[in-house]
Formats: C-alpha cells, structure tokens, sequence
C-alpha cells in the first residue's frame, strides 16, 4: 500500500485531466492515473482539433474563447478557415447554418476556386470564413504533461481504477490501482484528498465506483477517413469543408483529406472504430459535392465524442460529494476548451475566483444534471 497522500488524483490522462493538472500542480501536489499505456489514447487522440470559437452551444463558447490567449501564445493554431456547402434545395438549413456559426455566404463560383474538387452543378449555396483555425492537439496535451511533470506532479500510465472509497474518518478518498500488463500487473492503494473525475467516455464508470450518481453521459462514435489528396491536387491551403448540417466534412492534414460522415451513434464506452457502412454513407454524401470519386480510403479510425442531455460539458464539484470534483460530458469540444476548462477545474479545488462568470459556472454544475 502507498503512503503517498496527494492532495489531488485525477483519474484520465486526456486533455481533460492532463490540463487539469497542468493547472494544478504549481498548486497543489498532483497524481494522474491513466488506465491505457499512453495519454490521449481515446477522445484526444483522434479528434479532427479545430479552433472554432463559435462552435457549439453557449457555455462551450465561454470555455473556448478563454482558451483563445493559451492557444494561440504557444503557437498552437494554424489557418484554415472553414466553407460551408449546400445543395440547391438546401436554402432554409444553410441559412440556419450560417448563422449559427457566423459564415458569411460566398459564390459557388468563389467556392470552388477555393477547393477545386467541388462540382458546380451540386453545389447550390457556399459560405465561408476565415476565423477557423487548425489546433495541435499532440503538442497541446504533451505540452500539458509536461507542465504537470515539471511541478512535480506524477502521471501514470497503465494505471485502472478498480475501486474508489471514501473515508469519512479522515476526509480521504482511498483509489485501488491495478499497475502494469500481463503477468507484471500490481494492485496499489492510493488516497487522496480530491479526485478529478476526467475519465472521459467512463465517467459515469468511476462515478459508480466511488458510489455517486452518473450524470447520464452518452458516448457517441464519430469515425474518419483518410483519403489520398482528390485528383493529386495540392489541398494545403484548402478550407475545412463542412455539408449542411453537419452530415459530414473534410479537412487537410499532412498533404491528405481527412473525412467524416459526422457520424453521433450512441454506443457503450470502448476502443472505438469505424462502422463500415455509416463510413460509407459519408463518403457518399461527401462525393455528391465533388468531381473526383473516392478510389481509396489509406486508414480509418473512430473516437467517443461522450455527452450529457444538454450538450454542456459537467464541470465542478458533485453535489453529494465536494471533494469529488466532474470534468466530463465535453462532446466534441474538449480539445478546444480545455485549457480554460483545466484553470477553471484547479480554481475551483484551490478556492480561487474562476475568471468564469457566475451564469457558465451554473451552466456547467454537476448539481443541474441530478
């Protein structure tokens, strides 16, 4: 049994809980248990990483545009931009669109001098703006770690949570740990004075262990693609393209087109990957929009974008438990927030005023899921 008593445990070793204790550890002593044999391995590993600050509902938007300095001082962000296309008979959706992600309608003519793939004949309405921003999600969550590391805060990988306690004697929460693979594994308890419940798509998982209420998160598969450049054309420049309604989009990355059918399916936590057919349904509806058909799909891979009810991310402390603090339901907005969202978490278990309005901070309250 470890003596080690850090006065905070997170549980995750994502950009949610590594930017927790990025913020944490110049403050408080800080341990990070992750249950895969590397960090980001789920959710922050595979994510398309965009910079968008107009991106999903109010409170997410507080969170990304307190992360903007962060981002952008350590030379995370990148241009992009981002074109929204529609058919013809699409008018009422990509208005709707439009204004909910503040594009501003262009002519198809000027769309596809942008992306020369686009076929004229498909594409009925464009709209663009140059806002969007690529973000360096490996460097963001190892520049985190190393961060952590650098105030002394431990982070281990290989490290599942079997069981949680809390010991109402000395106000401790006590982690069984199994440590290692195979036949070198290890059974450890650890205690603590907090643990950051940062588990991503299995939040509700060790919320269950440590014997409180889940907040009903839903992890839902988003797959992707990786195709050659369409038709040999240089795509370095070319914007993020989105379909109406999100139904899919695609995305330079290194000299390739990344794309996704926008997939949200509900499935139970796990190693995710793609569904063949729901891939194939995207890339049908990405070819509707363009000249050169899809021949060759190089990789595919799929991630758990995990939600509540209301689509806000479930940030603070649990109402039947303070010192068990939730930093989950982040959807598809995790990579983007996360920095604001790590400050925000140390704040609130340092007893500091979060530089998030009161208004957010309700938004965001574990209290308002039970």
């Amino acid at each position: 049994m470890s003596t080690q008593i850090p006065d905070v445990l997170i549980i995750g070793g994502g950009l949610a809980g590594l930017s927790a204790a990025a913020a944490l550890s110049p403050r408080r002593s800080t341990l990070v248990l992750e249950s895969e044999s590397a960090l980001g391995y789920h959710s922050s590993g595979r994510s398309a990483a965009m910079f968008e600050a107009h991106y999903g509902p109010g409170p997410v938007q507080v969170l990304t545009q307190a992360s903007e300095a962060h981002h952008r001082s350590n030379g995370y962000l990148s241009p992009r931009g981002m074109m929204l296309v529609a058919g013809p008979d699409q008018a009422e959706e990509f208005a709707a669109d439009c204004a909910a992600l503040s594009l501003t309608e262009i002519p198809v003519e000027q769309a596809v001098q942008m992306v020369p793939v686009l076929n004229p004949d498909a594409v009925g309405f464009a709209a663009y703006h140059d806002t969007a921003e690529d973000l360096d999600a490996d460097r963001l969550l190892q520049d985190f770690a190393k961060v952590t590391r650098s105030h002394g805060g431990v982070i281990r990988t290989d490290a599942q949570v079997t069981a949680i306690r809390h010991s109402a004697a000395d106000d401790l929460w006590e982690v069984e740990v199994t440590i290692g693979t195979g036949t070198g594994r290890t059974t450890e308890t650890l205690r603590s004075r907090h643990i950051v419940n940062a588990a991503g798509a299995w939040a509700d998982e060790i919320a269950a262990l440590a014997g409180l209420p889940p907040i009903g998160l839903q992890p839902k598969r988003r797959s992707m693609a990786r195709l050659p450049a369409p038709g040999g054309h240089d795509v370095t420049r070319w914007p993020m393209i989105m379909g109406v309604g999100e139904c899919w989009y695609a995305k330079p990355d290194a000299g390739k087109l990344l794309v996704s059918p926008a997939d949200a399916d509900p499935v139970a936590p796990h190693d995710a990957y793609a569904d063949d057919m729901v891939l194939a349904e995207g890339l049908a509806r990405y070819e509707e929009m363009v000249t050169t058909p899809v021949t060759r799909v190089e990789h595919n891979w799929a991630g758990l974008r995990s939600f509540v009810a209301d689509g806000v991310p479930v940030m603070g402390p649990d109402p039947d438990q303070p010192s068990f603090v939730w930093c989950a339901g982040q959807g598809g907005y995790g990579v983007q927030s996360s920095p604001a969202a790590g400050r925000l978490i140390a704040d609130l278990i340092t007893g500091e005023l979060p530089e998030i309005d009161a208004a957010t901070l309700a938004a965001l309250s574990p209290g308002r899921v039970r």
